[in-house]
């Protein structure tokens, strides 16, 4: 739907990307990120020089190819790099050079993320909106909202849609066209509604309880993509209608949401849970399921619960359903099955707030633990 002009809902995961920043070393950047196995520091004047090579490779706001062959080369990495690492110093290098126009600051930066990489979940881009507001922040674009006393802060909507016009950038570094639904999403937290490249925030939207399962399954979007595209040109009249439900549901889901804060009752969820089902069910049609993930539902099937894939499909992840009368025996068992099946689980929350600016007292010691380990 994201790729066509159907309407398509994201949802922000209250799965977390931390980014810690310091003062460094007086002439140093260097950056840690222990998710991908990046430790990397530059002298700054080096970077001031690189900053002027690629001043004039290219005109406009997006990351050009030449620009991005200069920041290649510096970094070490080969052309056609892949890898999480590579992208994410890329991404990295070229967003600390763009932001600070004025100076390259003396920084050590570290981010840790609870999302696994590679899943289809947004952890690049969530890498990236950390990196946008941290950057922006530092050198004086955007305020520091954060107030002596305060466990948390957020920004103005002005600031935010800098932040995310930033994020999109560093999007397109690693991805080369992204919807901008990902960092979106990241920035803004909730949910968004997402057609034709209109983001729409969701004004009020409840937390909703999931069972967030990755089936381990690789998959690649590129691939279901054109088998989807290859689907519909072949039977037309099979598979528009197939898409035009998908429309509505995401519509019907959208007034379901923003029906439930003001009104809380339980009747939303049987509704939910349907359009989950229906929802898998076309996408099945659309030929972008996958044995794991049938296997995912049928696992939740059986103690009651209600599932469907997110993100490309073909493998990836799934999300399940968690209505508040739920038991947690339930629960605990519908993910010892899952677990068992090799797959790997989160219990967590849906429409969880944006980027935000926290102090060290509002941080679990889990994370605390990890934002220490450099």
């Amino acid at each position: 739907a994201v790729l066509r002009p159907q309407v398509a809902l994201a949802v922000a995961l209250d799965l977390r990307t931390f980014l810690r920043l310091r003062p460094g070393a007086e002439g140093r950047l260097s950056v840690s990120l222990p998710g991908v196995g990046v430790r990397r520091s530059w002298d700054t004047p080096g970077l001031r020089a690189l900053r002027g090579r690629i001043a004039g490779k290219g005109r406009g706001k997006e990351p050009r190819g030449k620009q991005l062959d200069a920041l290649r080369e510096f970094a070490g990495i080969a052309a056609g790099a892949s890898a999480p690492d590579s992208l994410a110093t890329l991404a990295f290098l070229y967003m600390c050079l763009a932001i600070s126009a004025k100076d390259v600051p003396s920084l050590d930066i570290l981010v840790w993320s609870e999302l696994p990489t590679g899943a289809g979940l947004g952890s690049s881009a969530a890498y990236a909106v950390c990196l946008a507001a941290a950057l922006l922040m530092v050198c004086g674009a955007i305020s520091c909202p954060l107030q002596e006393g305060e466990s948390t802060a957020r920004w103005t909507e002005e600031e935010l849609t800098l932040i995310n016009s930033w994020a999109f950038r560093g999007e397109q570094v690693i991805h080369g066209n992204p919807s901008g639904v990902d960092n979106a999403v990241g920035t803004w937290g909730g949910a968004l509604r997402y057609q034709a490249g209109k983001i729409t925030p969701l004004k009020r939207v409840p937390t909703l309880r999931i069972l967030l399962t990755n089936t381990k399954v690789p998959r690649s979007t590129k691939v279901l993509v054109a088998g989807v595209k290859e689907k519909i040109l072949k039977f037309p009249a099979i598979m528009n209608p197939v898409l035009d439900s998908i429309d509505a549901i995401s519509q019907e889901c959208q007034s379901v949401l923003e029906a439930m804060p003001a009104n809380p009752s339980r009747e939303h969820y049987p509704v939910l849970e349907e359009f989950f089902d229906i929802n898998q069910h076309h996408l099945n049609v659309l030929g972008v399921g996958h044995p794991s993930l049938d296997r995912l539902c049928q696992v939740t099937a059986s103690h009651s619960l209600h599932s469907k894939l997110t993100g490309a499909g073909g493998g990836g992840c799934g999300i399940t359903l968690l209505p508040p009368d739920t038991s947690p025996l339930a629960v605990e068992a519908a993910k010892q099955d899952l677990c068992a099946c090799g797959f790997e689980c989160w219990e967590t929350k849906i429409g969880a707030p944006g980027v935000t600016l926290h102090s060290c007292s509002s941080l679990s010691a889990q994370v605390l633990h990890a934002l220490a380990q450099s």
